[in-house]
């Protein structure tokens, strides 16, 4: 699953250390997300999206081409 985290990480000028606090999870388990490797649980998903702000669907979106 394709997704923003990196952008509106950096917009924001946090770490990835800085971010994986906010949600509790490990830098590790940010750079896995971030470079699409690891596709968060719905609960994650939700708590990333509350962070920011945002819908879940601005941030996180299918990679299947319409």
């Amino acid at each position: 699953m394709k997704n923003r985290l990196k952008v509106l990480r950096a917009e924001r000028d946090w770490t990835q250390a800085q971010l994986a606090e906010a949600l509790d999870v490990s830098r590790q388990t940010v750079n896995a997300i971030e470079k699409g490797k690891f596709d968060p649980s719905l609960p994650l998903a939700f708590k990333i999206a509350r962070l920011f702000g945002l819908p879940i669907e601005e941030i996180f979106h299918d990679e299947v081409a319409a």
